[in-house]
């Protein structure tokens, strides 16, 4: 038997949690989880736009703290499923394994960041993105451009000379200026057009029309001419030409070839990097027996390899210039180790294996084939565009793959595309 002091106690304490719970579930419809998110998400992109231009940032890691600390907020106050929950735990699980084995809280970090995107219309999220990145970029190239800070070109050799007309006959690259527009690099600025014009694309794609393509073409040509930065150049304009197509081929955004033709390109993304990384060793060796013995000595996939690494400027050869050949296949590792988070190379897909680990990395590939699906599923024929144009951008650069979740505009996507979004039904995105 319970006494009357046990009862008024018990009384209280349900009382008491009843008042949590009401609390809790007003916070949670409130405005309060869209005002956090957007905070968070807003010093993400301004760390992004801080890291483009030439200005070291001394805080940056206490920024990313701020930032997961919003974002978990956000996630608090969100509802899930149980599904959902279990998905999120495990993954913040994977996350924390890597954090003790790298001492790198990026997966942490990038989990909380996706499931926070529960809830948050997508457009609108995007569009918010591209219109702050957009305004810091022409921040930042209005400072060079007037002087008052960054530099406006820069020079030097750029390793777009191959061996053979450089190492081999002990001959120093030819030094260039191109320009950057405060932004550090020329890469960095052709970069930022392609990431800000698929971005622009995908978020107005209703709108567009052929003139607005036709002028995206022409300021591309532009870039080029100021960047000379071909690889980014022929990307851009895959896409632009991609996203018009799919404009005025509507019955084409039904098909389902069109998606699968897209997951095949991925596949084709996934392998040609990772052979890459198995056989850098063996490409460089045999683009030196080519010159110096007019015999490559390997076999024709190798020599094959060799042909497209000098048409991608070197990058599989760069895998085996450090000591220890970074970023080769052999330096790949379950959850990767604390030496290969500062080795930085440009191939994108290589560098997500290596610097997070294979398991990580292969995760990393499923959900991105998961958003695949969804894509295939809403008929989102422009976000294939997109989806497709970054898988093949990684396979050259690393831009996509790092610690600044506000550069990757596909964590957005999956963010809301794979988790079960509040009062919005498939294929209706809030504006």
């Amino acid at each position: 038997m319970q006494t009357a002091a046990q009862k008024t106690a018990w009384r209280y304490s349900r009382s008491g949690a009843q008042m949590m719970q009401n609390v809790y579930r007003k916070l949670r419809d409130s405005r309060l989880p869209w005002f956090l998110f957007y905070v968070g998400l807003t010093l993400e992109l301004l760390i992004v736009i801080v890291d483009k231009s030439n200005y070291l940032n001394p805080i940056e890691g206490y920024l990313f703290r701020v930032t997961f600390l919003l974002f978990a907020m956000k996630l608090v106050l969100t509802g899930y499923d149980r599904k959902e929950w279990i998905a999120i735990l495990v993954l913040e699980a994977i996350g924390f394994i890597s954090y003790r084995v790298t001492g790198d809280n990026d997966i942490i970090r990038i989990v909380t960041f996706v499931a926070a995107c529960k809830n948050i219309p997508l457009k609108q999220m995007l569009r918010y993105t591209f219109y702050v990145t957009l305004a810091g970029c022409i921040v930042i190239i209005l400072l060079s451009v007037t002087g008052v800070y960054g530099e406006i070109s820069l020079t030097q050799a750029y390793g777009h000379a191959s061996a053979e007309e450089t190492r081999y006959v002990g001959v120093e690259e030819a030094e260039e200026t191109r320009y950057t527009l405060g932004m550090g690099h020329p890469n960095a600025l052709s970069c930022m057009f392609l990431m800000l014009t698929a971005l622009g694309v995908y978020v107005y794609f209703e709108q567009m029309r052929w003139y607005i393509y036709l002028f995206l073409m022409l300021l591309n040509v532009g870039v080029y001419g100021l960047t000379g930065s071909k690889t980014s150049m022929l990307i851009t304009t895959a896409f632009i030409a991609g996203a018009c197509v799919m404009t005025y081929w509507k019955e084409l955004r039904q098909k389902a070839f069109v998606y699968l033709c897209g997951a095949l390109v991925f596949a084709l993304c996934i392998g040609f990097s990772v052979d890459a990384a198995a056989c850098a060793q063996r490409v460089r060796d045999a683009q030196w027996n080519e010159f110096f013995y007019l015999n490559p000595r390997d076999n024709g996939h190798i020599v094959a390899l060799g042909k497209i690494d000098r048409f991608i400027s070197g990058r599989i050869v760069s895998l085996t210039d450090s000591e220890n050949n970074d970023g080769m296949i052999q330096t790949w590792s379950a959850f990767s180790c604390e030496n290969n988070m500062n080795y930085y190379f440009d191939m994108g897909w290589v560098k997500l294996f290596y610097r997070y680990g294979v398991i990580p990395g292969l995760l990393y590939v499923a959900v991105c084939l998961a958003l695949l699906w969804q894509l295939y599923k809403r008929k989102d024929a422009c976000g294939l565009v997109l989806f497709v144009t970054f898988a093949v951008y990684t396979v050259v650069e690393a831009h996509l793959i790092s610690a600044y979740v506000g550069r990757n505009y596909l964590l957005m996507m999956m963010g809301t595309m794979l988790l079960l979004q509040k009062d919005t039904q498939p294929g209706k995105d809030a504006q």
